[in-house]
This record gives C-alpha cells, sequence and structure tokens, in this order.
C-alpha cells in the first residue's frame, strides 16, 4: 500500500531505533505525550532556524513551550534555548526576541543572545527583560531598524492606558457583584466571555541595551476593533513598514461585527500622530496579510470577494503602493492563499493552499502569475519563513508530526532539519494508508483516505472507525491532528475511513461552495458513496462491524445519520455536535456563519433552518451513541450536546454523555484528553466487539 514519503522516513526511522523489539499499536498517551514543533523563523543571515517546542507535562495538565535552535544547512542536532514562546529575530545580529511570563506571571517580551549549535561558548545565554507592561503582551512585532517593537495589549479602547486597564480589571476582580451589562452581542466568543476589552497595538522605542524605553505609544486610539483579531490571531495581521508604518488588519465592530466578516486593512503611523486609515474600504468582505515587497514599492494582501463567507478564496492583490492601482495575481489559480511571504528578490511570492488532500507550499511569480508547488504529499503549515537563502517550513502527514525542513533558493529538495519525537515512537507501529477517488454529488470526483489497522494481516477483516470531518470548510487529509488523529484508531485494530466530502477545500472554490443550503443532502451522498466505494476497493473493512464518529459539523452529521441513515452502523458518536438548527442559530456566536450557511435569518427562512434538521428525526433514531461536550465551548453551545442525550434518553437507546467543564470546541488538556480517548476507544470497542491489540 502506499505511502508518503514523510510516512515511509518515520516508519524507517524508528524501526532503525527499535531494534529487535517487535512493533507495538500507536496510543493515545502517544499522541497526547508527542512534542510540537512550530512557528520556525530564520536568523537574518539565513543560518539558524529559531522555533518552538511544545512538550507535555501530565503532571501539570499542561504544554510547556521553549524555544530551540537548528542549523539550517542541517548540520548538528538542535539545541534548547530558553523557555518561551513566539520566537522572532531582530533584524540585524544574531539576538532572539521572545514572550515569556516575568516574576509577577505577566507575559513580557524577552531577548536573549543564544549560543548557535555547534558553537563552545562559556557560558548559557542569559535572557534579558525587554518590557515591562502592567498587561500580557499577547504578541509582536520589531521594526526593520530594530529601533522598536510593536506589542498588542488587551486594553479598554476607552482609556487606551494599559496600567488603567490593569486597575480597572483588578478592581472588578475585587467586586462583590458579579452582574455584567451588554448592549450588544459577542457576549460571548469562542471559550471566553466579554470583558470590555480589545486587542490593540502600541508602539515602544528601544534604548541603547536593548529594553523598551518611554510610554507606550497608542496606535489604535478608540478603535472599536481587534488587531490581533480574536480568538485565534497573531501577527500575521500586522506588519511594519522601513518608513515608519504598521498595516494592520482588523474589523470594526460596532452591533454587526457578529454578523460581518468585513475585515479591512489599516495603515498608522509608529509615532501615533494620526489616525488609522481605512485602505480596503471599498471592499466590504475580507482583506488581511498585507505585506511590503523588499524595495518598498509593492504591498500583497489577501481579499475574498463575498461579505459574510468565511470559507470564501482568498484572492492574492498587489497594490502599487506609488499609484495605487491594484491588480490580481494569478486569478485562474483555483486555490485560497494562506499567509504571504516576499522572497529577498522581491520576484516571487510564496504561500499554502489546501491541494486535493494535502497542503502544499507554492512560489508564485511576481511578474507572470505562474503558480509552482514546492511540496508534494503532507501537510504544510502556515508557519513558514523567508529568508535570504531558502526557506524554512513544517510539515506533518498521516504517517507523523511535524519536522521541520529547509528548501534552499534553487534546490530542487528540501532536507529534515528536525526529528523530535524519534524516540518516543520507537517501537511503535504507524499505520500505512492511501488516498483514493470515486464519483460522488453530481458525478464529481471525491476524494477520501483509508488507513489499515496496526497488526494488518491479508485475508482478514477488520472493524472500521469512519470518522466525518468538522468544519465544514475543512479537511483531515494528510495531515496530523493532536484531536482526531486516524493513527490511534488504527492503533485499536480499525480499519479508519474519511471522506473530503462536498464543501472540503483543496479542490477548487466551486467545490466548497457547494455545501452552502446543502449540509444534509450533497455531503451525506459523498459520505454514502464513498463508504460503498470504499467497501468495494478494501476487502478487509468489515461493513457489519463500523461505527460513525464527528465533531463540530461532523458532529451535525452524525446527528444527521442517526435519523436517516443509520442502517450500516453499530454505533455513533457525536462531539460538539448541533442537534437543533433553530435552537443554534439564536445561541452561537459567530452569527455570519450560520446565516451563511443556511441562506438569511432564522426567522426570514425557516425553511432552509428545518431542511436538515437532526432534531425532525429523531424518531428514527436508534443506534448506541456517545454525546460529548465541552462547557465553554460557544461555538456550539453545550444545550446541543444536552438535547441530543436527552432525546436518546427518553427514547430508550443506549447512549452515554460525557461532559468537560473545562474545555472548549476542542478537548486541549493532557489529561482530558487522556480521559476522551479512553471513553470514545471503550465505546467503539463495546459494540464492534473489538479487542485492542495491546490486549491481546
Amino acid at each position: 500500500m502506499k505511502r508518503s514519503a514523510l510516512a515511509l522516513a518515520a516508519v524507517l526511522a524508528v524501526s532503525a531505533l527499535a531494534g529487535p523489539t517487535a512493533a507495538r499499536p500507536f496510543t493515545a498517551q502517544d499522541l497526547v505525550t508527542l512534542d510540537r514543533v512550530s512557528d520556525p523563523h530564520l536568523s537574518p543571515d539565513g543560518a539558524l532556524v529559531a522555533y518552538d517546542l511544545r512538550t507535555t507535562d501530565l503532571a501539570a495538565n499542561r504544554g510547556r513551550h521553549a524555544v530551540w535552535l537548528v542549523r539550517a544547512d542541517g548540520r548538528g542536532e538542535p539545541v534548547r534555548v530558553v523557555e518561551g514562546t513566539s520566537p522572532r529575530w531582530a533584524p540585524q545580529g544574531l539576538t532572539l526576541f521572545y514572550l515569556a511570563p516575568d516574576q509577577e506571571g505577566v507575559t513580557q517580551v524577552f531577548a536573549v543572545q543564544p549560543c548557535p549549535p555547534g558553537a563552545k561558548c562559556l557560558a548559557a545565554p542569559t535572557p534579558r527583560q525587554v518590557t515591562r507592561l502592567p498587561l500580557d503582551v499577547g504578541s509582536f512585532r520589531l521594526a526593520p531598524d530594530g529601533r522598536r517593537l510593536v506589542v498588542s495589549l488587551a486594553v479598554f479602547p476607552d482609556t487606551e492606558d494599559p496600567a488603567e486597564t490593569r486597575t480597572r480589571l483588578e478592581a472588578r476582580a475585587k467586586g462583590k457583584a458579579s452582574g455584567v451589562v451588554y448592549d450588544r452581542l459577542f457576549i460571548r466568543h469562542w471559550d471566553q466571555w466579554a470583558d470590555g476589552t480589545r486587542n490593540h497595538l502600541f508602539a515602544l522605542a528601544l534604548g541603547p541595551d536593548g529594553t523598551a524605553s518611554g510610554p507606550a505609544v497608542t496606535l489604535m486610539r478608540g478603535f472599536d476593533g481587534d488587531t490581533p483579531s480574536k480568538p485565534f490571531g497573531d501577527d500575521a495581521e500586522y506588519s511594519i513598514t522601513p518608513a515608519g508604518e504598521v498595516y494592520f488588519a482588523a474589523r470594526l465592530a460596532g452591533r454587526s461585527e457578529p454578523w460581518s466578516t468585513n475585515f479591512d486593512v489599516w495603515r498608522a503611523p509608529l509615532d501615533g500622530s494620526r489616525p488609522p486609515e481605512d485602505l480596503t474600504a471599498a471592499n466590504k468582505a475580507w482583506d488581511t496579510g498585507w505585506v511590503v515587497s523588499p524595495d518598498g514599492r509593492t504591498a500583497a494582501y489577501r481579499r475574498m470577494k463575498r461579505p459574510g463567507f468565511e470559507a470564501d478564496r482568498f484572492w492574492i492583490v498587489l497594490r502599487d503602493l506609488r499609484t495605487g492601482a491594484e491588480r490580481e495575481l494569478a486569478p485562474g489559480w483555483d486555490r485560497s492563499a494562506g499567509e504571504l511571504h516576499w522572497s529577498a528578490d522581491g520576484r516571487t511570492l510564496y504561500t499554502t493552499a489546501d491541494d486535493v488532500g494535502q497542503v502544499r507550499l507554492f512560489a508564485i511569480d511576481v511578474a507572470s502569475g505562474r503558480v509552482t508547488p514546492l511540496t508534494g504529499e503532507g501537510h504544510v503549515s502556515n508557519a513558514f519563513d523567508v529568508g535570504p537563502r531558502g526557506l524554512v517550513y513544517a510539515q506533518a502527514s498521516l504517517g507523523g508530526p511535524d519536522q521541520l525542513y529547509a528548501l534552499p533558493a534553487g534546490a530542487k529538495a528540501a532536507a529534515q532539519l528536525t526529528h523530535h519525537n524519534a524516540e518516543k515512537l520507537a517501537g511503535v507501529d504507524l499505520a500505512p494508508y492511501e488516498q483514493f477517488a470515486f464519483p460522488g454529488w453530481n458525478g464529481e470526483t471525491v476524494h477520501g483516505y483509508v488507513m489499515k489497522p496496526y497488526g494488518w494481516q491479508p485475508g482478514r477483516k477488520y472493524p472500521v472507525a469512519f470518522i466525518v470531518h468538522g468544519g465544514p470548510q475543512s479537511s483531515f487529509a494528510n495531515a496530523w491532528s493532536y484531536r482526531w488523529n486516524p493513527q490511534f484508531y488504527a492503533g485499536l485494530g480499525y480499519a479508519v475511513v474519511f471522506i473530503d466530502f462536498h464543501g472540503s477545500p483543496g479542490y477548487g472554490q466551486a467545490f466548497t461552495d457547494s455545501i452552502s443550503r446543502h449540509w444534509g443532502d450533497r455531503p451525506l451522498e459523498d459520505l454514502q458513496k464513498g463508504w460503498a466505494a470504499a467497501l468495494a476497493r478494501y476487502a478487509y473493512l468489515d461493513q457489519d462491524r463500523a461505527c460513525a464518529l464527528g465533531a463540530s459539523y461532523g458532529g451535525f452529521m452524525i446527528n444527521w445519520i442517526a435519523g436517516v441513515w443509520n442502517q450500516p452502523w453499530k454505533c455513533l458518536v457525536t462531539h460538539d455536535g448541533i442537534f437543533d438548527a433553530r435552537s443554534m442559530a439564536y445561541s452561537t456566536e459567530e452569527l455570519w456563519f450560520e446565516e451563511w450557511e443556511h441562506g438569511g435569518l432564522p426567522w426570514e427562512h425557516p425553511e432552509t433552518y428545518e431542511q436538515f434538521n437532526p432534531v425532525n428525526h429523531v424518531a428514527a433514531w436508534t443506534k448506541p451513541q456517545l454525546i460529548v461536550h465541552g462547557g465553554r465551548d460557544y461555538r456550539v453551545p453545550l444545550e446541543q450536546g444536552i438535547g441530543a442525550f436527552t432525546a436518546l434518553q427518553r427514547k430508550g437507546v443506549e447512549s452515554r454523555f460525557l461532559y468537560f467543564p473545562d474545555e472548549n470546541h476542542w478537548v486541549l488538556k493532557p489529561q482530558n484528553s487522556l480521559a476522551w480517548h479512553a471513553a470514545v476507544g471503550e465505546w467503539l470497542n463495546r459494540w464492534t466487539a473489538n479487542a485492542p491489540p495491546s490486549a491481546k
């Protein structure tokens, strides 16, 4: 069976380390305790790569971050520099800036001059604290001249004074009354209730000793919006030019924030002398990711065209900064662009995009718009960097977690720089997998993946975990996940099948668009045809011992399947899934999503919310179902899970409810993740009569 090159390399590496010991299955313990590589950045000379490595502290039930270094030429071993996260190089020299808590536990910017890998240094590097602000620094960027620093702080926009914000927050915490008054929506978002603060940018001067001096200058005075955006924005949403200006992406809030995707690009001087200027006001959809070319003449940014649609294609736009003229780059390339980086000579833009079950790194010629893929199978994260000698990026696959790779300028192949987790995976049998295709809805080609179970032998049949991805405009594809990882199910002895149904990205924007207002028919047809195609192609799939699982949109689909296509399944698992589309429309927070996907407001178009509403088919629910929900999930509120469990219990259907009061839409705490995997594995084993390989 076909393996990706990354998967094969990982298997060969761990097999060599394993020696004569028999391979064992991959487990949830393995998944939770693996080290996680992210956020690589090249030094100014291109010789070194700084990156973030997250390790798991099971006793403390948390992850711990440290800054590591590796040589960009692949020589020598990576070295740990300091505890912290978000490593960023100074524009000149070899000084690293990063985020870490100070003695009071407030996240600040620190700096260190690391000892390069392989060098003989007399003493360990001593960090220095760069900022001493009263609030946590959420993100930061250094100006190209290295003399100024821009940080993001969560402040009350009516004061713009970080010290006053802290005083007010502390006073509120000490108060006896707990009531909070809101006069507009976004009262809560993702997993947090609104506290009245906004993420705003501040500029700080750096003194001769490299520490911040003078007051923090507000760059967004009175701005009713967030940069970086909540909840997942970062420093990719703003940039600083040599001319002393900051460009940032933000959405004006007002009352429309919960149903608007109208992010604009704004410009402000670093000295705070003028209010921000909106540069993309004409476009009512999403604009973001403004980056200026090395010669300062051209800006590149990403633009959506349809207001209210968060999964629209991101087009690449070039703007002449002298004339204001714009043109689309590679308009015929039917992919949605990720983060943008200029080459050192300004002739090429690099980006990532979903592409037929992979996420690849692409080079786009600025003059001609010619698009060239730089990577093959696997998943390149949005975290990559470009330097004077080439690129560095993080890549994973279904066969292994992220590692760093360097692609020197002019090289035809990348070199692997890191091999984290090799010892932890020594003696572990990571399951092989392959992509397959079949005619789906409307006769269009649909792709899926199948993964063999641990200990696979020809002629035998194995129970199946049929996983439905969330989004819905997302994909499991050839990637590594720390929440829904097919290797876990393969390690339990299950074959795994998952389908990139209509709505998934990477197959053209029309394919992505096709799921909107069709949640319950087109993707269901793909799942049904994909299941039939997999059974016909892979004789080891036991169709009489299969369970279907999904989260978020995948959880909706499991609830939908429970009423309209439950025949093939021995059991079902719904994680944070929608049970009642109508109540969901009135209780979720990001209203733009619900309103776009259902074609309007629920009182104006009730028929579209009811057309594919799982609650309307509860009478047909008969299959055993495990419901999982997080108490801090405000995207799909807790009552959706409780409602589904109530229906199952009142109908007398075998069911369980697994509740995590301290988790959001995802299960993130290490011990909770172990509990989640144990409960899900036990549920599948019970109804498929499966004995996990480790128990045989």
